[in-house]
């Protein structure tokens, strides 16, 4: 069974920066693609951004303020999020797909995920 433990989220003004947090337990981490998703309130769940080794895919709302990385020896995958908007507030996932070698933006694709933490953007 894989565990994944999300933490980093709270409230930050925009413009400002946060680093989340994805600690994963129970599988060959390395092996796994590694995925942020966020759910904003009223709305379905969306892409944020995925890795897969030093292979990286951004959804373009976030494109060039986010950065994932993974650091394998911790287990462990991040996510920067430097120039928030207010639009950025939602609580984020993180998913981990075992089956397949490619990087995929469909949730339906990702086995685990964890329980989220709350991201909120204001001033």
């Amino acid at each position: 069974q894989v565990q994944l433990v999300e933490s980093g989220g709270g409230l930050v003004q925009p413009g400002g920066s946060l680093r989340l947090s994805c600690v994963a337990s129970g599988h060959t981490f390395s092996s796994y693609v590694m995925a942020w998703f966020r759910q904003a309130p009223g709305k379905e769940r969306e892409f944020v951004a995925a890795i897969r080794r030093i292979n990286t895919v951004y959804a373009d709302s976030v494109k060039g303020r986010f950065t994932i990385s993974r650091d394998n020896a911790k287990n462990t995958v991040y996510l920067q999020m430097n120039s928030v908007k207010p639009e950025d507030t939602a609580v984020y996932y993180c998913a981990a797909n075992g089956r397949v070698i490619v990087i995929s933006m469909n949730e339906d694709d990702y086995d685990y995920w964890g329980q989220g933490t709350q991201v909120t953007v204001s001033s």
